[in-house]
């Protein structure tokens, strides 16, 4: 069956289910952080959600971006990335340098991600996800208000 994301029900089931995805994974990181947004900062379901995570140190501003959908879930700091749409190009960036590493069977100075024996099928696939990323950044159409 096929979800029609244009059905506002459909959008929100989605939603919540990638905040409640966001939440556990920053738990796992054990990742310090307010509270998690309800509604993404912005979002194309079911491809993707960037979530502003509110800062323990500094409560009432973001502290970090989160990202979810059909890609790795994964956040960043917020302290030089103030909009989704920037945090949106430092995944993208991020993700392009770790599937490099990844591709050249090298390992990562500060980031593991799967076994050396999955890194060329995880590092094509984190690239491709990044090249998709990097389009939706330098898309005005998607983040037109």
């Amino acid at each position: 069956m096929i979800e029609d994301y244009e059905n506002p029900e459909v959008e929100e089931r989605w939603c919540a289910e990638q905040r409640i995805q966001v939440e556990e994974y920053l738990k796992e990181q054990k990742i310090d952080h307010g509270e998690i947004g309800e509604w993404p900062a912005w979002h194309v379901p079911p491809y993707v959600a960037v979530w502003a995570i509110e800062s323990n140190k500094n409560p009432g501003w973001v502290g970090w971006w989160a990202i979810s959908g059909d890609l790795p879930t994964d956040y960043i700091s917020a302290e030089k990335v103030k909009h989704p749409r920037e945090a949106m190009r430092t995944f993208a960036e991020v993700w392009g340098e770790i599937s490099g590493y990844m591709l050249r069977g090298e390992s990562h100075p500060t980031i593991k991600i799967g076994t050396k024996e999955d890194w060329p099928v995880l590092g094509d696939l984190l690239k491709r996800r990044s090249e998709l990323l990097a389009k939706f950044a330098e898309d005005d159409a998607v983040w037109e208000e």
